[in-house]
């Protein structure tokens, strides 16, 4: 029998990612839900694919009817942009913290599998050089840097989850992305500062030859780590050969690709070098340093440096990254500059 997998959140980065992969490569039948559908393209129609447009605060009924017929639920509905922890933590909380706890408690009700999103930013401010799901410490700041709210409701689902796990024998696997980027992350199209992730903010800042603000300087550093290396680590673990994710954590990241932030502006203007309509932008882009309170506000801290080790998933998944940065921007260049519906200036 086909796996049934349940996808909440299908329309977003990794959900369509991987609710795209999961028909291409995979057998099973897949039920998605969102609020939009403009990421998913022609998985909409599939024979195998059966998508509600809805919230996951209100389609209740809809969500735990496909949570008892499925085996496998991924609750990937989350705001995961550093702007908003800092600018409506309460929504932050609301959404990724209370409306992921009922999802999970219907799962654990009828003892289905949970494959829940942590993130990297569990750890918090570590100072470990290499971050351990199983040792590392996760060390935030004081209340006021409401920027820790997203990071402690992720933290306390992973507990909880875990928690099922060892009193009510729920299977789960909790993977947590390092900096996963790529086509469709964000929208390159909107050049307001601040709506978009960093590396999708940096493509749309050379796109509208607005200058790209490097928060601090950039000298934090991330592991970014292309979406189709992610989605395989996600197949391996819905697949769940012989129980290999069952009761798992992983950290899913590439530590080969960790670089400054500003070393991922200046590859980014480099790449834009070899399209000839965009290489005028990418001479004359400008790099700007800002501090993190006049970016973000005085809520805002950061992390310095975030390298995962990765050996639990090399181990039990025979997982491993091959997209190197260079190529990870070139595919997502490739990929938004052959779409594009907007007006050069």
């Amino acid at each position: 029998m086909p796996l049934k997998v349940l996808i909440l959140g299908a329309n977003g980065f990794i959900g369509s990612s991987l609710t795209h992969a999961s028909l291409q490569t995979k057998d099973w039948e897949v039920s998605g839900l969102d609020v939009g559908n403009h990421k998913l393209g022609n998985c909409l129609g599939h024979e195998r694919f059966t998508f509600v447009e809805g919230d996951v605060t209100i389609s209740r009924e809809w969500i735990e009817y496909h949570v008892k017929k499925c085996d496998a639920v991924l609750p990937l509905v989350a705001i995961a942009n550093p702007a908003q922890y800092v600018k409506d933590p309460l929504r932050v909380f609301e959404l990724d913290f209370e409306a992921n706890l009922a999802v999970v408690r219907q799962a654990a009700k009828y003892k289905k599998r949970i494959i829940f999103p942590s993130t990297s930013e569990v750890y918090g401010m570590s100072p470990d050089a290499e971050l351990d799901e199983e040792t590392t410490n996760m060390v935030y700041g004081p209340i006021e840097k409401q920027r820790w709210i997203y990071a402690c409701s992720k933290q306390l689902l992973d507990r909880v989850i875990y928690a099922y796990g060892v009193r009510d024998n729920v299977d789960y696997t909790l993977f947590r992305p390092f900096n996963w980027i790529g086509p469709k992350l964000d929208n390159v199209l909107e050049p307001k500062e601040g709506s978009s992730r960093l590396f999708t903010q940096f493509i749309s800042n050379v796109i509208f030859k607005k200058p790209i603000q490097l928060v601090d300087g950039g000298k934090q550093s991330r592991s970014f780590t292309f979406i189709d290396d992610g989605v395989d680590a996600l197949l391996r673990i819905i697949e769940n050969k012989d129980g290999c994710a069952s009761r798992r954590i992983f950290n899913l990241g590439n530590p080969a690709n960790d670089v400054s932030v500003a070393k991922l502006a200046q590859l980014i203007i480099s790449a834009f070098k070899e399209y000839p309509e965009y290489a005028e932008h990418a001479r004359s882009a400008k790099v700007v340093k800002v501090s993190s309170g006049k970016y973000f506000g005085k809520y805002y801290q950061d992390i310095q440096k975030r390298v995962p080790s990765i050996a639990n998933a090399r181990k039990h998944l025979g997982w491993r990254p091959k997209v190197d940065l260079k190529t990870a921007i070139k595919r997502t260049l490739d990929y938004h500059l052959a779409h594009k519906d907007y007006s050069l200036e």
